[in-house]
């Protein structure tokens, strides 16, 4: 090959591998500071979450971060009692997903998994019969569910009482800038009653929706929760 068509081949080369690379860092960047995806190895959010689903995450909820960090350049809202998000654990940094409970400012506790709300009982119904089929009957045989109420949103919680859990807490009042935050599956969640509060910098965004779904196996998809709107 002669010398100016190795030059050629060199420039051609260059300008390939360069534009994956923008490619690539521009899609990273998108990924990190617009919309992500996080498969959920855990079941800290059932009814709600399962096993095996692949959530979507709106990062822009809230606000604009600089990618590949936690540092705000804009803010134009903050999570809403009842938000399920995104965020960094304080314990140990892993990412989790869980629901806001308390937002700075309120007084939150517990008795018998009966939540209180500054100072007023938490609504709980009956539960839609739908929901119980999304579990498996061995896991919900053992364990009851109802729909709770806060701040105007529904969504399914389930209980487990002979599981060893923190099933009551004292008032506590939540400091500014911090969230409380827990799993819907209350007595099988890593949650706020044992880390603690999580700071607002922490939350990385909301959950919006289940894009796909599958087994406990992850080998079998749950065509009817693709596409599936969280609240």
């Amino acid at each position: 090959m002669s010398g100016k068509r190795k030059r050629r081949l060199v420039l051609f080369l260059r300008g390939w591998v360069g534009s994956l690379l923008i490619a690539l860092l521009i899609a990273a960047s998108f990924k990190s500071a617009v919309a992500d995806w996080n498969d959920v190895p855990t079941g800290s959010m059932v009814p709600t979450i399962l096993e095996g689903d692949r959530i979507f995450i709106n990062k822009l909820a809230y606000d604009l971060k600089l990618p590949f960090t936690t540092w705000h350049i804009a803010h134009w809202d903050d999570p809403k009692r009842g938000d399920i998000v995104v965020f960094f654990s304080p314990a140990d940094g892993k990412r989790l997903v869980k629901r806001v409970i308390g937002l700075p400012g309120d007084v939150i506790a517990m008795w018998n998994n009966q939540l209180y709300i500054n100072g007023k009982a938490v609504k709980y119904d009956i539960i839609d019969q739908k929901i119980l089929d999304y579990i498996q009957p061995e896991s919900h045989s053992r364990r009851i569910v109802f729909i709770e109420h806060v701040s105007g949103k529904k969504y399914p919680v389930m209980f487990t009482p002979t599981h060893p859990s923190l099933h009551s807490f004292s008032p506590i009042s939540v400091p500014q800038g911090r969230y409380f935050l827990m799993g819907d599956n209350r007595d099988n969640s890593a949650d706020s009653r044992f880390f603690g509060f999580v700071e607002r910098t922490q939350i990385i965004g909301r959950a919006v929706a289940i894009v796909i779904s599958r087994d406990a196996s992850f080998l079998h998809p749950r065509w009817n929760r693709f596409f599936q709107k969280l609240s």
